[in-house]
């Protein structure tokens, strides 16, 4: 049986007489203070590039430094190659590596505990994880096994399904909360979801098998209702080191609280300034209200910044302090001074990515490499002209784990009703659109095309009476919605008018059909809005189809003169996914109104000071250069519209960064 080790307040006032680590030397004062601070619990506010990743990893060391049994020590991080880059700086630090030291994931430790605690759960230890595929795919078996019509009542598929019960149980909401806040479209449908829920929860027991939340849950469980197995894993782990704690759930919170409660010996970092995942069910009160949890936790600032130049970070501060709930902090600079940050106006979202596409060149030439400049936006669609501009000048990018615009699910799906109605022999779009239609396999699809191949005039046999006997009865109905649509995307009228043949195809059924299988219908909805609006450049299908077939068979993968082994990228990413990098030189796209901040956060204050959030995260990427952009006329279906510069850039103060004005057409681009 493992020493239970009881620290005293002062056995860590001071730095350890025999120490190999120069902690003085290594750690500016705000970081020593963390990393040598006494037992209790802790909330370090740290800043935008002041080494919260440093501070942690010398408060391991220091603890093992202190004769802390290592095994007394758990580190909590939101990706398990975190813990492992910093377990590894650990050991170089001590110069081995310390045994015992857990550090991992929520849902790694997670499993690691369950599996010694499984029957206390209604499991054995050799419980089975099914993956997300997994869960969507029992998820399907529930609704069918149950007997539910998903055509007549138009049910959400199981993807759909596995993301509501998720974040419902992560934000611990009721399905009836989740519905009304998330999916209201839903709301009639409740009982049955409900009931779905409740037999997949019971199918995972009879597998002996556990979901990703199960791994949350159940562990949380294990600590309600076994006070005994909650105390021995609280007396195990007396040293809990949590690091982006803004982004914590209220799960993921309660799981903490009960880790901690008999010694309370929590160091929680996290900076509530880069909270910006509430869509995924971050809790912003978890980091606001740490006080409120452990009232004599001592709060910690990290505030000096070693990434942005002073003028990068004035514009930043000059931003989040118009948020009125908050910790009150500003990043002071390291580096010495900078150019002031630009503001450019563009006549239009065509010529705000000539700019960014002209900039990024000549930033190129002046020794900046591509991989040192990061495009970011707000939402994808912000990024479309920008990846037609970049794809025409041989510019090489990468969307940043994500997809580029055109190669998305919804966007192939939407552009495959216009290839075919511009080529009926094009094989691909028929079997990618069948198949979006309720009772239409792919053997269905392949008997079909079989008998389609062979016709010489398509669209005069296929759209006749006579042609749906060849039709099984089971995909009759959706054939008659298919081939109806295709009459009025063909017909002369629309033909040559690709903008109104996109919004007939949403209008028809597939703006239903986003609502029913993506989790994040609204942000697709927006991307199939913005194609629909780009679609409107081109007078004819054949030119929009050519401009599109272009994105997706000439990525942009050299640079006239780049060596041809050269792998450097220009860096597209939203905003969401840019947080924890940071380049050299950012370009932060669409600063207008009602696109950053989303109009949809405009109603509601804490949206909007979350948006705030995300612009200062973005700002605060940047090292030595920033540039907002945003276009002065935008496309609205009611016409062009003026864009003013978003409420964000307007409330900035004066002097923190300088307008840029574009006077002319650049012949030379």
């Amino acid at each position: 049986m493992s020493k239970t080790y009881q620290i005293k307040h002062d056995q860590l006032s001071f730095l350890p007489s025999s120490s190999r680590i120069p902690y003085a030397q290594a750690l500016n004062s705000e970081q020593l203070d963390v990393v040598t601070s006494p037992p209790g619990p802790k909330l370090v506010l740290a800043g935008a590039g002041s080494g919260k990743t440093r501070t942690l990893t010398y408060r391991v060391a220091y603890l093992v430094e202190k004769g802390i049994d290592p095994r007394t020590i758990l580190l909590m991080t939101f990706t398990n190659k975190a813990a492992a880059e910093m377990l590894s700086r650990v050991a170089q630090l001590l110069g081995g590596s310390p045994k015992g030291i857990k550090g991992g994931t929520f849902h790694h430790v997670g499993n690691m505990i369950l599996r010694k605690y499984a029957k206390l759960v209604g499991y054995t230890s050799e419980f089975l994880i099914l993956d997300s595929e997994d869960a969507k795919t029992l998820m399907r078996t529930v609704v069918a096994a149950l007997g539910i019509d998903v055509k007549a009542t138009r049910f959400p598929k199981a993807d759909l399904l596995v993301s509501m019960l998720s974040y419902a149980r992560n934000v611990r909401a009721s399905v009836e909360d989740v519905l009304v806040k998330r999916y209201p479209h839903y709301l009639h449908l409740q009982p049955q979801i409900e009931l779905v829920f409740r037999n997949y929860q019971d199918r995972k027991i009879a597998l002996g098998a556990m979901d990703f939340d199960d791994l949350l849950v159940k562990w949380w469980e294990l600590m309600e209702h076994h006070p005994d197995v909650r105390d021995r894993l609280s007396a195990q782990y007396q040293h809990i080191l949590v690091d982006e704690y803004q982004d914590t759930n209220a799960l993921q919170a309660d799981i903490i609280d009960h880790l901690a409660q008999s010694h309370r010996n929590v160091l929680a970092v996290g900076d509530d300034a880069q909270s910006i995942y509430s869509f995924r069910g971050a809790n912003f009160r978890n980091i606001m209200e740490f006080k409120k949890r452990y009232p004599e936790a001592q709060i910690y600032y990290l505030l000096t910044n070693y990434r942005s130049t002073p003028e990068i970070l004035s514009l930043a501060n000059g931003s989040i302090c118009h948020n009125h709930e908050q910790y009150k902090k500003e990043l002071r600079p390291i580096k010495a001074n900078g150019e002031l940050p630009a503001l450019i106006p563009l006549n239009n979202v065509e010529e705000q990515a000539e700019f960014v596409a002209q900039r990024v060149l000549e930033l190129r030439d002046e020794g900046v490499e591509l991989d040192e400049m990061g495009v970011l936006y707000r939402s994808h669609y912000h990024s479309l002209e920008l990846q037609v501009e970049l794809t025409k000048r041989n510019i090489p990018y990468q969307i940043r784990s994500g997809l580029r615009f055109f190669e998305q699910a919804h966007i192939k799906d939407v552009m495959a009703f216009l290839r075919l109605a511009f080529n009926p022999r094009d094989e691909l779009s028929w079997r990618r659109v069948l198949q979006l239609y309720p009772g239409v396999g792919k053997g269905t699809v392949q008997k079909l095309w079989l008998k389609i191949s062979f016709l010489d005039n398509i669209w005069e046999t296929v759209l006749s009476d006579a042609f749906l006997k060849e039709v099984p009865k089971r995909a009759q109905n959706s054939w008659l919605k298919f081939t109806g649509l295709m009459k009025v995307l063909i017909a002369e009228d629309m033909f040559h008018q690709p903008s109104e043949q996109i919004q007939e195809v949403l209008h028809s059924f597939y703006d239903a059909y986003v609502r029913e299988n993506f989790d994040n219908f609204q942000d697709r909805l927006a991307d199939l809005d913005q194609l629909a609006l780009f679609a409107l450049n081109y007078p004819h299908a054949e030119e929009f189809l050519s401009e599109i077939a272009l994105q997706e068979g000439v990525k942009g993968e050299t640079i006239i003169d780049a060596d041809p082994d050269d792998e450097e990228h220009l860096v597209l990413s939203t905003i969401h996914r840019a947080k924890g990098l940071e380049w050299d030189v950012v370009f932060v796209l669409h600063c207008a109104e009602n696109f950053f901040p989303s109009a949809r956060s405009l109603g509601d204050e804490g949206d909007l000071e979350e948006e705030r959030r995300l612009f200062y995260v973005a700002a605060t990427r940047a090292r030595n250069e920033l540039y907002l952009t945003y276009p002065i006329m935008a496309k609205r279906w009611d016409g062009m519209v003026i864009c003013k510069p978003s409420q964000f850039v307007r409330e900035l103060p004066p002097g923190t960064y300088e307008k840029w004005e574009i006077e002319r057409t650049y012949e030379e681009w």
